[in-house]
């Protein structure tokens, strides 16, 4: 992947861009994981069955090489990864060296493919909007947050948006911001850049959840501000965070590009958290995110409700290409969230609304004094 060098001012991109890969149809981290449900896929079809995916908004993410790769990860662990598809299989040395094999990173067959897939499109993506003077690009299946050089973590085999950052670097961008809404801190992203004073980042997250980083006096050597939020946390109390920590320090910042972690498990629906947004917060974040820096990477994340997912990055879709949204989707759309399930398991069926429309009704509730009092502290920083 090539293009031209940073500064050389092509203009800007003629419109934001999708980029989506069939290997996420029907791939699965096995019966038994979280990520055995359809996300991606669901997303590209539900776009595609509202118009909202023309040719020329939607580009198949390239997988990446594995010398690309080791722009981050070691050259060992690669190829174990690499290997472990291959063979189907890890050894006792892999397993505890790179954490293959284990219930949270299975072996499955797109061990490899898959996440090289999802960090193939994060880092063309970085390249197309760092040799234009602006522009938008959505890749859900990015967000892998967790990822460490050496090994597999939180689901996550490789670590794309730190590539997708390094990648901006490369191409001559400096001042950057990473902004991560995910229900968990992103343990992966932040000692990537600790310390760096031109790369502002900002999570959002559970308390006491794993992977049990990210406290409020946790700044990555002052540069990144965290806010471990409590259970329950609503649609009001989101917005207080939006405006008093997220949008300020971004506009101080002054990016060139913004990149947006937008993990929907901080969702009501998600099983892995107990947090309590709709996805209203979720959309409401990209619009008044968006105009703060003339570059935005829109990522996806977490997310292990199928209906909560793919609702809510489809919307966030629309949001960034413009596309208004139906308050009752077509029967071609609600066919594809009807077709959803759990893949196994007991966990209840969807609310009817989720089969039938994209927005959930607003989750708003009082703002709490640990919201307050921890946005606050931040403040003063």
């Amino acid at each position: 992947m090539t293009s031209a060098p940073a500064g050389t001012d092509r203009g800007p991109l003629p419109g934001p861009l999708f980029l989506g890969a069939a290997i996420y149809r029907g791939s699965s981290y096995g019966r038994h994981h979280p990520l055995r449900v359809p996300r991606v896929s669901t997303v590209m079809d539900l776009c595609a069955a509202l118009g909202w995916l023309p040719p020329d908004r939607f580009r198949t993410s390239p997988r990446a090489k594995p010398a690309a790769l080791t722009a981050y990860h070691t050259p060992a662990y690669i190829a174990a990864l690499q290997l472990a598809e291959e063979t189907g299989e890890v050894n006792e040395d892999t397993r505890a060296r790179h954490h293959l094999g284990t219930p949270s990173n299975p072996v499955f067959p797109e061990m490899f493919r898959r996440p090289a897939t999802g960090a193939g499109g994060v880092m063309l993506a970085a390249e197309l909007l760092a040799s234009h003077s602006a522009g938008a690009i959505y890749v859900p299946g990015g967000g892998t947050h967790h990822g460490l050089p050496d090994r597999a973590n939180g689901f996550c085999y490789l670590n794309d948006p730190v590539l997708a950052l390094m990648t901006f670097r490369r191409a001559g961008l400096t001042r950057l911001a990473y902004v991560d809404i995910d229900a968990h801190h992103p343990d992966g992203v932040e000692p990537a850049f600790a310390g760096d004073p031109d790369l502002l980042m900002i999570s959002v997250h559970e308390e006491n959840r794993w992977p049990f980083t990210g406290a409020l006096t946790d700044d990555a050597g002052g540069n990144a501000f965290n806010l471990p939020v409590p259970r329950g946390f609503n649609d009001t109390e989101f917005r207080a965070a939006l405006h008093g920590l997220i949008l300020p320090r971004l506009a101080a910042h002054r990016p060139q590009a913004i990149v947006l972690q937008a993990g929907a498990d901080s969702l009501a629906e998600d099983p892995l958290s107990r947090l309590a947004l709709s996805n209203r917060a979720y959309v409401q974040a990209l619009t008044e995110i968006r105009p703060l820096a003339p570059r935005l990477l829109l990522l996806g994340g977490g997310g292990y409700n199928p209906w909560s997912v793919g609702r809510c990055w489809t919307a966030l879709w629309a949001t960034l290409a413009g596309l208004e949204i139906p308050d009752r989707l077509a029967e071609d759309a609600a066919a594809v969230l009807s077709a959803l399930s759990w893949g196994g398991g007991t966990r209840p069926a969807p609310d009817p609304h989720m089969l039938t429309t994209l927005l959930d009704p607003p989750r708003d509730g009082p703002i709490r004094a640990e919201i307050t009092d921890r946005l606050a502290h931040l403040a003063r920083r």
